[in-house]
């Protein structure tokens, strides 16, 4: 009996496909065989019927097209319809179940989505969406009991463009929306596959929309994947397309994920939205026509992301980490009569009710551009729609590893003592559904604890508006975590020694910055005062002079004045009294000497 539930992730099967760093690989091609048979019996019992159509569809990693070909070959003597599609995106591989010329009963996709070359798995797609985790786990059964449908007739196989019935379709979105025939004229867009299959998108949707694709990048499928990870949440993959959208001055840049169900943009002014941005984006798009509506999310959001939801009329429900956890949660309120048009994850997944709640990036990105079309005749951008989305001060993502085989156990263990903890001396969020969410006041943020859908691996995130307050969470979760064995907290510690490090420079800059404003002020001061002390002593210097002369003037007048007066009223004096009582005393003889100094005169005798 074979045992390939260790193959489950999620609604997904996905394992190592080529042996690397000394770990097997146990993806092997009778697993896809076996899987991809049990697959077929399911749907054939489903759809109570014995002649099914199955389409098979892959992207560009490097087993997938090995993998294609081993279950066209497992299926030949089913007597089944099968369509081999090719390499095609995920969301095409749905939507065969839905073209008329096609409507498929099942279908096959291989791929990893943005995981390493060599990782792959398989997606399952019914007419009503992806199969659940349940149903995923009805066939898990069946193939590991062997049981497979029965060898009777030849099946056919039929090969053809099937890829463009999806591109009309997206192309006919976009034509639809902005009634326009070549809506993109006179467009620069960057579109970034990342070496995946959403190449098809620039050449045979923008292109003949009348869009210049020449900024592209990476549109060419290579299962290596050597630019950068296929992935709109890599810093690098990011920071690449806006290189890209800023150096070609592209009106836009566009990225998808290896198999086109993500995707992320950036701007023209080189504004990366992607994650809670690209949530607020997709609100923003949906809730002019949905007021009250719902937006489910995954658990990973700010708070300023619900603050942007409810401004704009809407309500935020976080709901768990994984697409189809909200995707499931948005069909179920909608069967309960509430109003939920969108279901989107933070990763980039984003399903809309008016397009059978798939996940798909291309018609995501077809909505975009018809909002964009729209925007540009108000003179507007998308930057402008989501304006007022707070953004917080500080943000971290962290993802530590298990280092044991039972990591679930002690994942468990992990959020049911640190929930304890976080009700003791935190405060827990009220409207978590997975992990623990606790709000560390002190910080002004909060953190985010949870186990990873697919992997063994403990995702952590932090929000703070507090500058070093993402610090003090980080030492915070350190102290608790460091404590149990079998998770690996190095990544943590590595984080906050480095943040410890970006903290002193900025001080020492700070530092540095605060002196060199006080001597430049000295400086400056300096400066002032002594152009101020020259720039009075000039004008001292011509007010004395000024002064000086008005004086003089005054001065020679008022004497020559009062020498006039004085000589005339001397010249009076003269003639009368002083002129008799001269002439008096020098009848006297000279019995005095008269003394022009100021001395006092010697008496003098005389004879007798």
């Amino acid at each position: 009996m074979n045992n390939y539930g260790i193959l489950k992730s999620g609604t997904d099967i996905r394992g190592r496909a080529i042996e690397s760093e000394g770990k097997s690989a146990p993806l092997t091609e009778q697993a896809v065989r076996d899987i991809a048979s049990a697959f077929a019996l399911w749907i054939m019992r489903r759809m109570d019927k014995p002649r099914c159509k199955i389409a098979i569809a892959r992207d560009s990693r490097l087993t997938s097209e090995g993998f294609a070909r081993a279950i066209v070959a497992e299926l030949k003597y089913a007597g089944l319809e099968i369509f081999d599609c090719g390499m095609f995106s995920t969301p095409a591989a749905y939507m065969v179940t839905q073209f008329p010329s096609m409507f498929a009963d099942g279908s096959i996709m291989i791929t990893a989505s943005h995981h390493p070359r060599d990782i792959n798995g398989l997606k399952f797609f019914t007419a009503d969406g992806g199969v659940n985790s349940a149903q995923l786990d009805e066939i898990i059964e069946l193939a590991d009991n062997g049981e497979k449908p029965e060898r009777s007739s030849t099946s056919t196989v039929i090969r053809r463009d099937f890829l463009r019935l999806y591109c009309d379709s997206l192309t006919e979105t976009i034509r639809k929306g902005t009634g326009l025939f070549l809506p993109l004229k006179g467009l620069k867009i960057a579109v970034d596959a990342g070496h995946g299959v959403g190449g098809f998108f620039a050449k045979r949707v923008i292109e003949p929309l009348g869009g210049n694709i020449a900024p592209s990048q990476y549109l060419e499928p290579n299962g290596n994947f050597p630019a950068h990870a296929p992935n709109p949440e890599d810093a690098d993959a990011m920071q690449s397309l806006k290189n890209r959208v800023i150096s070609t001055g592209a009106d836009l840049g566009i990225i998808f994920d290896a198999d086109a169900d993500r995707c992320a943009v950036v701007t023209a002014d080189g504004t990366e939205i992607n994650r809670c941005r690209l949530i607020a984006l997709a609100a923003a798009m949906v809730l002019p026509d949905h007021q009250g509506a719902t937006i489910v999310t995954d658990s990973v959001t700010t708070e300023g992301l619900r603050r942007f939801i409810e401004a704009h009329g809407g309500v935020q429900k976080r709901f768990k980490r994984g697409y189809r956890n909200v995707i499931d949660e948005a069909k179920r309120l909608c069967d309960e009569g509430v109003d939920a048009p969108l279901a989107i994850e933070s990763s980039g997944h984003a399903a809309f009710a008016d397009h059978y709640f798939l996940d798909d990036g291309a018609y995501f990105i077809a909505k975009i551009l018809v909002v964009m079309s729209a925007l540009r005749k108000k003179g507007l951008s998308l930057n402008d729609l989501i304006a007022d989305l707070e953004v917080p001060l500080e943000e971290r993502d962290i993802r530590l590893g298990f280092t044991c085989e039972n990591w679930q156990d002690v994942a468990e263990k992990i959020i049911t003592r640190l929930t304890a903890m976080s009700e003791r001396m935190l405060k827990l969020s009220n409207d978590n559904y997975e992990g623990v969410r606790a709000y560390v006041s002190h910080a002004d943020g909060y953190f985010i604890v949870r186990t990873s859908v697919h992997d063994p691996v403990l995702p952590i995130y932090i929000e703070s508006n507090k500058a070093g307050g993402s610090l003090s969470i980080m030492r915070l979760l350190y102290s608790f975590l460091n404590g149990f064995a079998g998770v690996d907290c190095t990544p943590l510690y590595e984080m906050i020694v480095e943040a410890e490090q970006e903290q002193a420079i900025e001080q020492q800059e700070a530092a540095e910055a605060d002196e060199a404003t006080d001597e430049e002020y000295s400086t400056e001061a300096d400066d002032e005062y002594e152009a101020a002390e020259g720039d009075y002593a000039a004008e001292t210097d011509e007010t004395y002079e000024a002064a000086e002369g008005d004086y003089a003037a005054e001065t020679d007048e008022t004497y020559e004045a009062a020498e006039g007066d004085y000589a005339v009223q001397t010249d009076e004096a003269y003639g009368t009294e002083d002129e008799a009582q001269t002439d008096e005393v020098y009848d006297v003889g000279d019995e005095y000497e008269t003394y022009a100094s100021d001395e006092q005169p010697e008496a003098v005798e005389t004879e007798d």
